[in-house]
């Protein structure tokens, strides 16, 4: 029942980008084609799944230890640490990209990096370390919350693609209109919050 809650709640109810409000840059910023979208999806979700997991370990045993029957707590180093692996993870990411995925490389040109910065993986590791997750919870929590972003981003991503064809009214073209979507996209999130 926990893991069901942590999934629905990750996915739905407690969505970063639609309810958090976290890793709005990339949200905004790839979301302009479907392809492009799909790419940044698979590469948040793998990062945030394996950034979850490494940072759930650290958090566990580097940064609560027991010495001399003493625990010794240094979890003020938290988003240190937790920065670094995912900057780590996200350089793994990039090179895999150049060497498997030139095109989708290219495509996702900045935003790529700037996973690095995205609060929304950063959040999902302070909320496993702040929930007191264990190392199973965490990485499922991170996995789903990965979806829950992809699924955000995909929705928009096909609903921006939708608006590229329609009649906008011409001071609502570009960023505007993609801001009021996102907004209303936002507000339908709002009905799964009795969910968990």
């Amino acid at each position: 029942m926990k893991y069901l809650e942590l999934t629905v709640g990750a996915v739905l109810v407690y969505n970063f980008v639609l309810s958090r409000f976290l890793g709005i840059c990339p949200f905004l910023g790839v979301s302009k084609r479907l392809g492009t979208a799909m790419g940044m999806s698979g590469a948040v979700i793998f990062v945030m799944t394996l950034a979850s997991f490494i940072t759930s370990l650290l958090y566990r045993h580097v940064l609560r230890f027991e010495y001399d029957g003493r625990t010794v707590d240094i979890g003020f180093l938290q988003v240190l640490l937790f920065i670094l692996v995912i900057a780590g993870l996200v350089q793994l990411i990039e090179i895999m990209l150049q060497k498997l995925s030139p095109m989708l490389y290219q495509a996702l040109g900045i935003y790529l990096p700037l996973i690095t910065t995205n609060c929304a993986v950063l959040g999902a590791a302070t909320i496993n370390a702040n929930n007191n997750y264990t190392v199973l919870e965490a990485t499922v929590f991170g996995f789903f919350s990965g979806v829950g972003f992809a699924l955000a981003l995909l929705l928009f991503a096909s609903l921006r693609e939708r608006l590229d064809l329609a009649a906008v009214p011409a001071p609502f073209k570009g960023t505007a209109i993609a801001l009021i979507t996102a907004g209303i996209l936002a507000m339908a999130f709002v009905g799964f919050s009795g969910l968990c």
